[in-house]
């Protein structure tokens, strides 16, 4: 179905705003200053539709370079749902990303469609959830552990190249750099990372995000390190990829509880990233 009425166009930074109070709406939970950092991913990368200037439907459609793309924030508003306005949007977004590869983090009830719209499942992500005190979980191990605003940028940039299909510098250099925020690395010797982690308010207690380590060890440090910034008893959220065992087994081992889920789907997988490494994802909404 069409309206012509409906007007689809990208988002002003200012609209983003109202899209993550959609998205907070929906449990998605948000950070409180996730905004300018997806707005700098891709500045033409958030639609919105218009049905007669009241906004109806959203979608982001982040282009990371020409290869890869992510799409994530499909919402459409309750009042406007059933009319056709979330299919329109949808194909706005699809026809932006052009030949790239897409991928997404969907929820479980809407995997059928997205492979029908030709997504394929590569894994679960789970969220889990807990509740720590300021020096509950300490670092089992500090030698190295540094801010990360004490490594160079261009270490994290690499070091993210086995996470991520593309390069997405100007992203994490908002991400790392946002308010109400900790971030830290852990340093070889020699100055070469093997790990880092980030910590964000939400609108609801606080997401480690990303947290990439190359041992399990490595991880538990940095996850020690990071709930260790928070000191009072919110919630503490860590999405993790179900693949990555260690990775649960360090959630659950602290009692974390899992509290809700996504499917990481791609219309072409890219090559083999380092799942086995990632402890925690940046963000179920730009990957």
């Amino acid at each position: 179905m069409s309206n012509t009425n409906l007007l689809i166009r990208p988002m002003q930074r200012a609209e983003l705003d109202l899209l993550l109070d959609w998205a907070a709406q929906e449990g998605w939970n948000p950070g409180l200053h996730d905004a300018n950092a997806f707005f700098a991913a891709d500045p033409e990368g958030f639609l919105i539709a218009l049905l007669n200037d009241t906004p109806v439907a959203a979608i982001s459609v982040v282009r990371y370079d020409d290869h890869y793309s992510f799409l994530g924030f499909y919402i459409v508003s309750p009042a406007y749902r059933g009319r056709g306005y979330g299919y329109q949007i949808w194909q706005a977004a699809v026809a932006r990303m052009g030949q790239r590869a897409i991928g997404l983090d969907g929820v479980p009830d809407q995997q059928e469609n997205y492979r029908r719209s030709g997504f394929e499942l590569a894994h679960r992500n789970i969220r889990y959830e807990g509740r720590f005190r300021n020096g509950q979980w300490p670092a089992t191990h500090t030698a190295g552990l540094v801010p990360l605003s004490a490594v160079p940028f261009a270490r994290v940039t690499d070091y993210d190249r086995a996470f991520f299909p593309a390069t997405r510098g100007v992203f994490l250099r908002h991400w790392i750099n946002q308010p109400d925020s900790a971030s830290f690395g852990l340093c070889a010797e020699d100055g070469s990372l093997s790990g880092w982690g980030l910590i964000r308010a939400c609108r609801n207690g606080w997401k480690i995000g990303p947290l990439f380590a190359d041992t399990p060890t490595t991880a538990e440090t940095l996850f020690g390190a990071l709930a260790a910034t928070v000191t009072d008893e919110t919630p503490i959220y860590l999405d993790v990829p179900q693949v990555n065992h260690a990775a649960v087994a360090m959630a659950e081992s602290r009692g974390m509880t899992p509290v809700f889920e996504t499917a990481r789907m791609y219309t072409r997988k890219p090559g083999d990233l380092a799942l086995p490494r990632t402890f925690g994802i940046t963000t179920f909404e730009l990957g």
